[in-house]
């Protein structure tokens, strides 16, 4: 008895011992895998938490109007920025022990494994917040088990090098939350049209929901489950003390509003103007050694979201149901910014950006280009020069050219720059590039940054090197600003991902392309084309709308065969309008020719609705005097057709006007005016 008593006693000992042994060992081999995983994530360093963002555009009042996003739409939101009700509700229905466990709930898993061996195969999660992130940032959803362990590894790492409160905030910002939302920004922004940091606990519960099974607990997919899945995130709220009972049933209570559609429709703001962004800034970060691709950017443009609805609608009511393409753009003259852009008639249909990408013949657009150089070289409003029918020769006398005016006509008399400009007469440009030289002209079109060629043409007066209305228009503007130089641009400031301010928009050292006073008369002679004064022989190219004009404008047309341009400015914005077939089909039906003009001036109109009218300032030097334009003598009771015209103090005429000369061969049937005859007796 005693000694089955003793064997009893020494088999338990040795059992003892042996379960000892065990224990330690176990303990051993936990310490050893402890090691070596602490070890393995000292090595393996802190995980990247780099994560796709996308890239918000603002406009000039800080309205936001488009994103960009590489495969997921994403906005980055700081955890004390976002609502506390969307922590609390997310911690509650995922992972309720979160801020208590380092990564793992350990009796979640071993409930899961029992399931999954049960199964045979991986049927149930036990991911705490830590691994569900680490599988947003790093795996795939797949359920395997080499999957889970590599997602234990992960959420190891974080959970070492990372607080608590880094990693909620980027499960928050990674988890999908359906509807191609990534992040709680930006499903807060689909389905509520508002920030994640102003959700009321209501909204906060509904969005906390959906991960768990987006095709299933979108409130716009499913509201029924949805609302479901809200309440039992309350309920769980309430019983882990993070709600009171009150808030409980008023959160229940509480209608929700879905903005979703309002969110699609408000997506497509100035899609043009946005790409033109992309790549200004690209250009700007790449300078800087940064990669726009890495998202996360806020740019905030240069945009007047005024100005880009009466640029679409100027299109939208003045283009012909035909193929007719259209580029409108309007600038700011004090900076250079670029207020409004639309490159096409439809972006849905053609990306192709007809304002910055498209290069076409300006045809008489140019002509404030090269008058610039006339002024320079000793031409003033009123030099006169012979625009009868001409055949030019160059290249050495090898080649000619016969140019022709667009209505087919040729004027029996001289004619003075200003008129030239006011009907666009084709002989007195080419005759001007003719007198100043090919080097002047070329030089000017360079300082503008504009093309130029280094053949010698005479065709190039009339618009021949191809340009881009974006070049185009800015070159105007530039002479809008009295000849000081004007660089268009977009982008006003870009902000990275942690909100530090990367580039910011300064305005260039001021340099002058032209004089104040060159500037000021080319600007003058612009607001001729709007002038009936001049519409005896050749009406002046803007007459049509004069009728609709309520402001002052200074412009110029251009005509090819396959273009239309109208490019102005008031003191304040300067816009350009061009119109043609991307094909370079001829222009031939009316309404095609007519376009141009009515889109801009609907566009002028609309921007300057309510506004005093503004006068273009006179520099010192200019003087404004009534000049019969006939003669370009000073104006006098007997001479009918008189304009002020503004020159420079210096070329100011001082001989009158003689009532004689209005009986002159030259004077294209005046002497029929019965008021004429009348005060040439009189005199």
């Amino acid at each position: 008895m005693k000694r089955q008593h003793y064997i009893r006693r020494k088999k338990r000992k040795r059992f003892g011992k042996r379960l000892a042994l065990l224990t330690v060992a176990m303990l051993c081999a936990a310490a050893v895998v402890l090691l070596s995983l602490r070890i393995y994530a000292q090595i393996a360093g802190a995980p990247t938490l780099t994560v796709p963002k996308a890239t918000v555009f603002l406009d000039q009042h800080d309205h936001q109007i488009g994103d960009y996003f590489q495969s997921e739409r994403r906005y980055w939101l700081e955890l004390d920025k976002m609502s506390p009700y969307l922590a609390e509700a997310t911690i509650a229905i995922e992972d309720k022990d979160f801020y208590q466990h380092g990564g793992f709930d350990y009796s979640r898993i071993a409930g899961a494994v029992l399931a999954d061996i049960k199964a045979g195969r991986k049927v149930q999660g036990a991911s705490t917040l830590t691994q569900q992130y680490a599988r947003n940032l790093y795996l795939s959803h797949e359920k395997t088990w080499t999957r889970k362990i590599n997602e234990a590894l992960y959420a190891y790492r974080l959970e070492i090098f990372y607080s608590k409160d880094e990693i909620l905030e980027g499960y928050l910002n990674t988890v999908y939350y359906g509807h191609g939302m990534y992040g709680a920004e930006a499903a807060s922004r689909y389905y509520f049209g508002k920030s994640a940091s102003d959700l009321t606990l209501a909204e906060a519960a509904m969005l906390a929901g959906i991960p768990k099974g987006p095709t299933y607990y979108s409130p716009i997919a499913n509201l029924e489950k949805a609302t479901n899945r809200q309440k039992l995130i309350l309920s769980l709220m309430e019983q882990q003390e993070k709600i009171t009972a009150e808030e409980k049933v008023h959160a229940e209570k509480e209608e929700l509003v879905y903005k979703n559609s309002e969110w699609v429709a408000s997506k497509s703001i100035a899609p043009y103007f946005l790409d033109v962004v992309w790549t200004e800034a690209s250009e700007i970060l790449e300078s800087k050694n940064m990669n726009i691709s890495e998202g996360g950017w806020t740019i905030k443009t240069t945009l007047n979201q005024a100005h880009q609805n009466a640029a679409e609608q100027a299109v939208q009511k003045n283009m012909p149901n035909t193929d007719l393409q259209v580029g409108l753009v309007s600038l700011d003259v004090d900076t250079g910014y670029v207020t409004a852009l639309v490159g096409g008639r439809d972006y849905s249909k053609s990306s192709f950006n007809r304002v910055t990408l498209a290069e076409r013949q300006p045809g008489s657009s140019i002509k404030p280009i090269l008058y610039a150089a006339a002024l320079e070289n000793g031409f003033t409003p009123l030099t006169f020069l012979n625009v009868s029918e001409t055949i030019f020769t160059y290249d050495d006398g090898r080649a000619t050219y016969k140019p022709q005016n667009v209505n087919g006509q040729f004027a029996a008399q001289d004619m003075s720059l200003a008129q030239a400009m006011a009907i666009s007469d084709n002989i007195y440009a080419v005759k001007t590039l003719e007198q100043v030289g090919y080097k002047a002209f070329r030089e000017m079109l360079q300082r503008f940054g504009l093309n130029y060629t280094e053949k010698d043409n005479p065709s190039i007066a009339l618009g021949t090197i191809e340009t881009s209305l974006y070049d185009l228009t800015n070159a105007y503007n530039t002479i809008a600003a009295g000849g000081e130089k004007r660089n268009a641009t977009t982008i006003l400031s870009i902000t990275n991902a942690k909100g530090d301010v990367v580039y910011k928009y300064t305005e260039p050292e001021t340099k002058h392309v032209l004089t104040e006073q060159d500037a000021y008369l080319l600007t003058d002679m612009m607001t001729g084309i709007f002038d009936p004064v001049y519409s005896d022989y050749s009406p002046a190219t803007g007459v049509s709308i004069r009728g609709r004009m309520t402001h002052t404008y200074a412009a110029k047309s251009g005509t090819t065969i396959s273009d239309q341009w109208l490019i102005g400015y008031t003191p304040s914005i300067t816009a350009g309008v061009w119109n043609g077939y991307d094909q370079g089909k001829t222009l031939s039906v009316q309404e095609d020719m007519a376009a141009t003009k009515q889109v801009w001036i609907d566009f002028m109109e609309t921007v300057h609705n309510g506004k005093a009218n503004e006068n273009f300032p006179v520099p010192d030097g200019i003087q404004g005097v009534v000049i019969d334009i006939e003669t370009g003598k000073l104006g006098m009771d007997a001479c009918p057709k008189q304009r002020l015209i503004y020159m420079k103090e210096t070329d100011v005429p001082t001989e009158k006007c003689r009532s004689f000369e209005i009986f002159g061969p030259d004077t294209w049937g005046s002497w029929l005016d019965f008021e004429v005859f009348r005060n040439f007796w009189r005199n």
